[in-house]
């Protein structure tokens, strides 16, 4: 959190500000996003391997590394078992950012549909959708593969935000695949950004109500600190 940049667009255009009460779909990030810490980094302090993977995931977030690279790189230091993955699950359930149940609820009420688009793990992001009662086929997220012993054995290099752009490309799955027509991406990060630059969404909210990334605040169509102030926008 903390002050917001000088620049960045506290307050919408009329034209984004319709285009939020227009959309027929809102995706959001989910690491800094829905909840309030970056999974990935929880995943490896839980299993001992935290400071090798925060700088990583600074890297990634910043823009300065190939989205792909990073996610081998983290995954290769933290190597979760997949018991190791049930422990972290089973001590740390996911802590959701104030307000979002409500936003989420807010937008269902009025039937736009909702997705969480994460660079993050499925394993992780499953139990984030049980909790704002989205149906798991609104995820889109990254899959850890485990082998029969349970050890380790990679990621599956087919889901979207596998790889660069891979943001963009599952909004423009969702227009052509769902037929969305105004997409609006919320989230805090770089990837989140692309989304919106890539023909995805028709419109980028970036939240900084747990973390403020300066040059994604600035390029962003708002920048809102709560998400209170998107739930009053809908009316």
């Amino acid at each position: 959190g903390g002050a917001p940049p000088v620049g960045a667009a506290r307050e919408p255009s009329a034209e984004v500000r319709e285009r939020w009460r227009r959309a027929d779909a809102v995706c959001f990030d989910v690491d800094s996003t829905v909840c309030v810490d970056e999974g990935i980094d929880e995943l490896a302090a839980f299993l001992g391997r935290g400071a090798e993977v925060a700088e990583w995931t600074d890297k990634a977030m910043a823009g300065g590394v190939g989205f792909r690279e990073a996610l081998e790189a983290r995954l290769g230091i933290i190597q979760p078992t997949a018991s190791g993955m049930d422990a972290f699950l089973s001590a740390r359930p996911p802590r959701l950012s104030p307000g979002v149940g409500r936003l989420v609820a807010a937008l269902r009420a009025r039937g736009t549909e909702v997705y969480l688009v994460s660079g993050g793990f499925r394993q992780m992001i499953h139990p984030v959708a049980d909790l704002l009662g989205l149906p798991r086929g609104n995820v889109f997220a990254n899959t850890v593969l485990f082998d029969e012993a349970g050890r380790y054995a990679g990621f599956d290099r087919e889901e979207f935000t596998s790889r660069a752009g891979g943001k963009a490309e599952a909004l423009r799955h969702l227009q052509a695949e769902r037929g969305h027509a105004e997409l609006v991406m919320v989230g805090d990060g770089a990837t989140d950004l692309e989304a919106r630059q890539e023909g995805g969404a028709s419109a980028f909210v970036a939240y900084g109500g747990n973390v403020t990334r300066e040059a994604v605040a600035l390029a962003a169509d708002w920048f809102v600190l709560d998400f209170q102030e998107l739930i009053q926008a809908l009316h």
